[in-house]
């Protein structure tokens, strides 16, 4: 696509998109009765107007059924949960059995490596992103720690080469070869959270699995934003939350991947009542027999809430034909916003904004991390100030996040007009 800065050019694309009509099921925040352009889905999506029936549907059925609530009812609570296993498969492309939705995300990463890092001998080491979310780096050092290792020791990071922003794919590979004997698990995140690469999580998984290592991801910010294949890739388990570009509020539901390889094996897990087998799981017998699939790593019993405000998000992906609909959007809407902001230093005559997210479409999702030459945090409270609602990222990035599912080409192009003023009146340009 031939990108145009003007307003003429963004309302003609806003006319041709087929996906438009999502805009309007969403909230936008408001500040003295204007609306926010909201560039920052990668941190927390924006309501579905949806939310409130289906949040109001389960708390009448909790005041009209109450306990009765987990077997009556249109949507009996026990069984609630699969309703989402349809909608979430298409999402991470895997099987329905293959996925569930439960606890939060680190909870999750816990409880699957609990399963997934078993350390024996020489093979004691995990290797991953170098600057990952710190949630991942905490869970990581507290998973070698529990098995007695010490983390200097047994978690290896890749860092981008000097001068660069980005890892290449070829470096990742290349650290697995050399370590590979030594190393039991693979965990990276599907996208890193403050330069917005995407892995390339297939190749990343085929390395993995030559030297022998589990493979794993953390999909926080990769789930509902890029097309993901994690069973074709035969990647071994995944999770993610759903508060980020599936729009299931804050704090809301996480979800679970096993590969259906691991089904019938004997990993060791937590145990809790809900994953236990489901048509025996009221006889509270002893001996831990767990549900087959995913749903054999739940422990506790359906969150029907946040279950309900997921259940809602992921309705609307299915209208929309759930992800490449969006990534073909998505491509040209990050693009277009690349275009912008050069357009910007263009009309400051400086290159005052790096985009540190890689170039190539396919290294990236919907989201640009931009480290500005001057006067950042400056900057990025100016956009706030002029209703341009993007997120700050210690110590020197503003992201900025176009949603396929609520933002514009529109959006885009103002948020480059308030970007230039704000810049010119700030660098006195």
């Amino acid at each position: 696509m031939k990108f145009e800065n003007s307003l003429t050019f963004a309302k003609a694309q806003d006319s041709h998109d087929t996906l438009s009509k999502f805009r309007s099921e969403f909230h936008f925040p408001k500040q003295n009765d204007k609306v926010f352009i909201y560039l920052c889905g990668n941190s927390l999506g924006l309501q579905p107007k949806a939310a409130k029936e289906v949040l109001n549907k389960q708390l009448d059925n909790w005041a009209n059924l109450a306990v009765e609530g987990w077997f009556d009812g249109e949507e009996p609570w026990m069984f609630y949960h699969k309703a989402l296993k349809k909608l979430m498969a298409p999402i991470v492309g895997a099987l329905e059995t293959e996925v569930c939705p439960m606890n939060t995300l680190t909870v999750n990463l816990h409880l699957l490596m609990i399963s997934f890092y078993q350390p024996k001998g020489q093979r004691f080491k995990i290797i991953m992103e170098g600057g990952a979310f710190p949630s991942d780096q905490y869970a990581i050092e507290s998973q070698v720690r529990y098995h007695g290792y010490d983390p200097k020791e047994a978690i290896i990071e890749v860092f981008p080469r000097d001068g660069e922003e980005t890892l290449r794919t070829e470096d990742i590979v290349a650290q697995i070869k050399k370590d590979g004997d030594e190393i039991a698990l693979v965990l990276f995140g599907g996208i890193n959270y403050y330069t917005g690469q995407w892995f390339d999580m297939s190749s990343i998984t085929k390395a993995g699995h030559a030297v022998g290592a589990i493979v794993g991801f953390d999909l926080a910010h990769a789930a509902g934003n890029v097309p993901v294949k994690l069973h074709d890739w035969g990647v071994d388990f995944a999770c993610w939350c759903s508060y980020k570009y599936q729009n299931s509020g804050p704090g809301g539901i996480s979800g679970i991947f096993v590969h259906e390889k691991h089904f019938n094996g004997d990993l060791s897990r937590l145990a809790g009542w809900w994953g236990y087998q489901e048509d025996k799981r009221f006889k509270m017998e002893k001996g831990f027999v767990p549900e087959a699939g995913a749903d054999g790593w739940q422990v506790s019993c359906t969150q029907v809430i946040p279950m309900a405000l997921h259940h809602a998000a992921l309705q609307i992906f299915e209208s929309a034909g759930f992800i490449q609909p969006l990534r073909n959007k998505s491509i040209n809407l990050t693009g277009y916003l690349e275009f912008i902001i050069n357009q910007v230093n263009k009309n400051l005559g400086v290159e005052q904004y790096k985009i540190i997210t890689p170039k190539n479409p396919a290294d990236r999702g919907a989201q640009l991390s931009i480290i500005a030459a001057e006067k950042g945090k400056q900057i990025f409270d100016g956009l706030v100030a002029q209703h341009v609602l993007g997120d700050w990222r210690e110590p020197d990035v503003i992201r900025l996040s176009p949603i396929p599912l609520y933002n514009s080409f529109e959006d885009i192009y103002q948020t480059g007009k308030v970007l230039l003023e704000v810049s010119q009146k700030i660098l006195n340009r």
